[in-house]
Order: structure tokens, then sequence, then C-alpha cells
């Protein structure tokens, strides 16, 4: 964080001063969580599902705080009371962001792969200079204040995560910070059941195109393509059709799931070979060529992509364990269009090597009506696939269970368990050495426990 003079702050949010701070300036980062706070930071109490922030105003200034953001005053504790702490935080982010020089801000959206392009661009500009970017999908009303408040004087480029579940989502983000170059990366059926329609949804994600200097749109998808009209400065698109301006020729996936192509740009071309799985992910790399082009060479960007490994949790983490059981871990969420890249991803890396593939799906949420059509659909698309073993967890994704055995007539081959400690029981009876799992579900179904389970306990018997 940029030092800031506790005035300021209370200035700036029109804030009461209850109490005496311990210290005069902010030097450390703001938190909403009174376990991350360190000295000098300020702790912003904020109302939440189980607890609320002003229960632990006093554990945060015993951290270090040097006050405390909060709607009431508290205690025994140094407080900068307001209406509304969410909201000051948000002014105190923006009207910070706005000092000196701000750095170049690149915003991603979509209805998929946020997070890991999010990544995936703050390693290649990382190359340029200091960059800014948010830990996990940091990517709401308060986890984009949140990594604002993080920028030092010393950060050049910053990378933030748009998310949306309405239409005016987006632009309350872009009232905190506007991003110069705006990556919209596709319009998918995520949250389909909340917004109505995928034209809702593209008219909520093209919010972030407005006021931006460059847009970088995605050419394969048509909705994405209507959004353009929204950009009031240049656009550049991506993707795979030969009229992209940065696009993929002659893309393949290696044996391990991994794309490889040639980047061809206005500026030259060069190969990348993405250590990250999933042809899904030559889109993301796509887009982040489009947009890091702007500060580095061709032959760097490609460089640099072929590099990067997945640095947020549970997507597509690939480890293989002593016995040869490989585990795709992608259980952080889960769509429609999700399902497949992934499913389609584990049917590559089987390819030639003749692994028996095993599919543990959960539910997909937020489809609304829709629901129980795409879950049906996405178990037909297993059997299509050749997928070896599906197993589907939960009563909610029944769904899967059933498109599966009406496609393929499947018996044995798809199995419908309760929980995930009943999936739990079956995986260690029925995996054996060489197979390959892919664990993907949406984050309410849990599954990553799924995960976690068969990388820390090994197969009975096996040498791991």
């Amino acid at each position: 964080m940029i030092p800031v003079p506790m005035a300021d702050v209370a200035a700036l949010t029109g804030a009461t001063v209850v109490g005496v701070p311990s210290a005069e300036l902010v030097t450390a980062d703001v938190e909403v969580d009174s376990r991350l706070v360190v000295p000098g930071g300020l702790f912003v109490a904020l109302p939440g599902e189980r607890s609320d922030g002003h229960d632990h105003a006093a554990a945060a200034v015993q951290q270090g705080a040097v006050a405390v953001l909060s709607a009431r005053p508290v205690d025994g504790v140094p407080c900068l009371v307001v209406d509304d702490p969410l909201a000051a935080m948000q002014v105190l982010a923006r009207e910070l962001w706005l000092r000196g020089k701000p750095p170049l801000t690149f915003g991603v959206t979509g209805s998929s792969g946020k997070t890991s392009t999010k990544d995936l661009l703050a390693h290649v500009l990382a190359e340029a200079g200091p960059t800014l970017s948010p830990p996990g999908s940091f990517n709401n009303e308060v986890g984009l204040p949140l990594t604002a408040l993080r920028r030092t004087e010393q950060t050049e480029y910053a990378v933030l995560e748009y998310s949306a579940r309405g239409i005016g989502h987006i632009d309350v983000l872009r009232g905190i910070v506007q991003p110069d170059v705006a990556l919209l990366l596709n319009i998918g059926t995520a949250h389909l059941g909340e917004f109505g329609g995928r034209e809702a949804i593209a008219q909520a994600k093209g919010e972030l195109l407005q006021g931006s200097g460059l847009a970088v749109l995605n050419a394969d998808d048509g909705l994405v393509l209507g959004q353009a009209r929204r950009a009031p400065g240049r656009v550049v698109t991506f993707g795979t059709t030969a009229d992209a301006d940065v696009r993929a020729e002659a893309l393949e996936l290696d044996d391990d799931g991994r794309p490889r192509f040639r980047l061809v740009t206005a500026g030259g071309s060069a190969d990348v070979h993405l250590q990250l799985r999933g042809a899904h992910s030559a889109s993301n790399a796509l887009a982040v060529a489009a947009a890091a082009l702007e500060v580095l060479p061709v032959d760097r960007v490609a460089a640099l992509l072929s590099t990067a490994t997945p640095t947020s949790r549970w997507r597509m983490e690939v480890v293989e364990r002593a016995d040869g059981v490989t585990v795709v871990n992608d259980a952080y969420n889960a769509n429609p269009e999700s399902m497949r890249a992934a499913l389609k991803t584990l049917a590559v890396m089987s390819r030639g090597k003749a692994r028996r593939t095993v599919a543990v799906l959960g539910h997909m949420a937020e489809l609304g009506d829709d629901a129980r059509e795409a879950h049906m659909d996405l178990g037909r698309f297993v059997v299509r696939l050749d997928i070896t073993q599906l197993v589907v967890v939960g009563e909610a994704a029944g769904g899967i269970h059933a498109g599966a055995v009406l496609e393929g007539s499947w018996g044995s081959e798809s199995i419908h368990v309760a929980d995930v400690a009943e999936a739990l029981e079956l995986l260690r009876a029925e995996l054996e050495p060489g197979d390959v799992v892919l664990v993907k579900a949406s984050r309410s179904a849990g599954l990553e426990r799924v995960a976690a389970a068969l990388l820390d306990e090994p197969l009975s018997g096996s040498s791991a």
C-alpha cells in the first residue's frame, strides 16, 4: 500500500474519528479479515454470513491495525465510524488509486477463465515491470478494492478481475478502478439462472469495455464481438479464425493436454507451448498475448506464455502420485462450458498411453430452469468422449448420471453416489495405477475434498 495519513483516510471516507489511532500513517495493507492484519494496517469491519467484523475489531488492533473502519464505535478500539464501511473502503480505494500516476491497468472479465487469464497476464507483464494482481478470485465489490489498495509506489502494471452477477455490477467496479485495457474472454452460461439469458450476460460483461482505451475481444465468440460497439477506443481481436488480429495457427494438444500453437500477430509470429492444460488455455493465452503486446514484443510474450504454470488453486492442478495415479483438480467452479473443456482435456490425457480416465463430477450451480437439461447434456457428452468411468456426486448432479445412462445404455460405467465420503470409498477401492482422475464441480459441491483426500492418501498397498 502507498502510505496514507490517517487524516486523509478520515477526510476521504467522511469518517468520524472515535478514539486515538495508534499511528498517524497507514503503512500496511487494508484487510477485512482480522487474522491477516499486520502492524501499520487498517481493518475494515464488514458484516459477514457467519460473523460480524466488529466482533473482531479488538483482535485486529492487537494484531497491529492503526484503526478500524467501522459502522459503529467499538469499546476500547480506535475507530473511523462511517455509515457503510464497504462503501467507504471502495471510496478510499478509488481516491488513492488516482493519486500520482496510476499503473497501466488491465481488466479481465468473461463467463469462465477470468482467474487463470489474470494469473497468466500478470506472469507475462512482470517481465516489463512491477505488476499488481489479486490472489485467487478477488473480483467483486470487496475483493477489487482490497486489491487496489495493495498498490505501491513501484507498481507499473495492474491486472484486475471483474465479476458480475447482474446488470450494473461491473459498472460499480469500474467506478472504483477503470481499466485502461479491457479483456472480454467469452460469454457462456455461468450464472444463467440469475441473468435469464446469454444476451443479458453479454450486456453485463460488456460494461467493462466502456471507458477503456483498448478492448481485447474473442473473435471466436459472436456475443463477445457484438459488444465491440461499446468500446470507445481501439479494438483488438484474438482467436483461431483467420481474421483475428492475434491468432493461433496449427493449434494442437500434446499427450498431456497442453496446447501448442504458432502465435501470429501483425508484428510477427512465434511458437508457444503452454504448461497449462486444455484447449481453453490456448484461448486465454491468446487474450493475454493481445493485451501484453501493448508493452512487450511478440517473441518475449510467446516465451513467457510457455513458462507459466498454474497459480491459483484448484484450476486444472495436475499432480501425479507415486503410484502413477494422476489427479486433475479443477474443483474451484464449474459451468457447462468449463466442464466440457476439462473433460476434453481428460480424454486427451489418455491418448497414446492406454490410461483409464475417471471423471468425478458434481453439480453445476446457478443454471436456473436449464439446470436439469444442462446436467443431462453433460452426461451425454461424457459418453461421447469415451471416458472410462464416470462418478457423479450428490443429488443435484443426478442429471449427469441420467444423461450418461440414456446416451450410452451404460451400466457400471456411470455410478451415482450420495456424497463425498461415498465417492472416496468407491475411488479408493477402484482406482488403479496409471489412471487419470478429473475432479470438477461448482464450489458449493465441495469436491476439492475428494482431490485433497486422493493426494493425501495413496492407494492401499501401493508404494506411495
